[in-house]
């Protein structure tokens, strides 16, 4: 009997509203957090960025990622916009904005969410948000769907997909190894023009706006990160609208876990259905290959009997055959030996009169 996709989809609704009147589902994004205090983080002024790709090289060889096919010191590449990918943390991109006559650099990575969606969306919460502000990844219990890549807003985790057996989601961990050292980022320590600065974020915060003061003409009064998806841990400065430069100011200063809640509240449910899910298909499984067994064991009892028949009457045939071929035989040898007899009868009755 087969069993239509209608069908099917209609006995696992069945098992979740079974699932849900059980047991009330939780959602994953629903404890609303506000991040640690005290964290760190990085302030990155646009104005100070020469585009110089050295934060690439210095991301780079601290976390031991592969070299790219372009050498840091091709500055080619920033004529194209880039993004990061699963063996690049970070990159760097050129716009050209209208007010200014020199072109702007923005530097792209993980921002660090103070309550990262990453972490929201992840069911098995293979995403941490650490005490040091930096959001980190355990590759050992995520299970690839890849949830936080739709999720985060800022479009950053990427996914090892030439690595068919152990991918791995691949982003920026503001080198949480080394801040917990006591040393800087990657990128940080290599920038020679101060244009990142690493500290604690509200230090960041305060120092961002001591430079906004001052320089009024110089930055827009806003500091990207402070409040965007309810703060970050990564801070930018700009001379122009974040617009300009390819950065979203339509996200608001609601966080994602407040955002998602009510989705993400369907996400225990649905792992608790994991083991109906897994169970119904094991068994359609086990049926069709029983169906296919039973199949190929027809067809070959079925090709036995049409042999053994074909067989028998090849038999039959090569009997009669062989049983004609003998009396035509006999039939031949009998003719042949009158002939002979009449022609020796006919010899000595020549020899008698001659």
């Amino acid at each position: 009997m087969s069993i239509s996709r209608r069908k099917f989809l209609g006995w696992i609704g069945a098992a979740g509203a079974s699932a849900t009147l059980a047991k009330p589902a939780r959602a994953a994004g629903g404890k609303h957090f506000e991040g640690y205090p005290d964290t760190d983080g990085v302030l990155f002024d646009v104005v100070k960025c020469i585009g110089c790709r050295r934060c690439e090289a210095g991301c780079n060889k601290v976390n031991d990622l592969p070299e790219p096919e372009v050498p840091f010191d091709d500055l080619t590449v920033l004529e194209e916009k880039r993004r990061t990918h699963a063996d690049t943390y970070t990159i760097v991109n050129k716009y050209e904005a209208a007010r200014q006559k020199s072109p702007l650099y923005r530097k792209v990575q993980c921002n660090h969410c103070l309550e990262p969606a990453c972490a929201s969306a992840c069911f098995v919460r293979a995403f941490t948000k650490t005490e040091t502000g930096a959001v980190i990844y355990d590759a050992s219990v995520c299970v690839g769907c890849r949830y936080c890549m739709i999720a985060c807003p800022f479009e950053i985790p990427t996914y090892e997909y030439d690595k068919a057996f152990t991918p791995r989601i691949m982003k920026c961990t503001m080198c949480y190894p080394r801040i917990k050292e006591g040393l800087l980022p990657g990128c940080v320590e290599a920038c020679p023009t101060e244009a990142l600065t690493f500290g604690k974020r509200k230090d960041l915060v305060k120092l961002a706006r001591e430079r906004i003061y001052r320089h009024p003409e110089r930055y827009e009064d806003h500091i990207y990160g402070e409040n965007e998806m309810g703060g970050t841990n990564w801070l930018y400065l700009s001379p122009v609208p974040f617009s300009e430069i390819g950065m979203r100011e339509d996200l608001g200063t609601t966080s994602a876990p407040e955002l998602t809640a009510g989705a993400l509240g369907a996400v225990p449910m649905v792992v608790g259905l994991w083991p109906v899910l897994l169970t119904g298909i094991y068994a359609m499984n086990k049926r069709k290959e029983k169906i296919a067994r039973q199949e190929r064991e027809a067809a070959v009892a079925s090709a036995v009997s049409e042999t053994e028949a074909n067989a028998r009457e090849n038999l039959d045939k090569a009997l009669e055959k062989a049983e004609t071929d003998k009396e035509k035989a006999v039939e031949t040898a009998v003719k042949k030996a009158l002939e002979d007899a009449a022609k020796e009868a006919e010899k000595k009755e020549s020899e008698e009169d001659s």
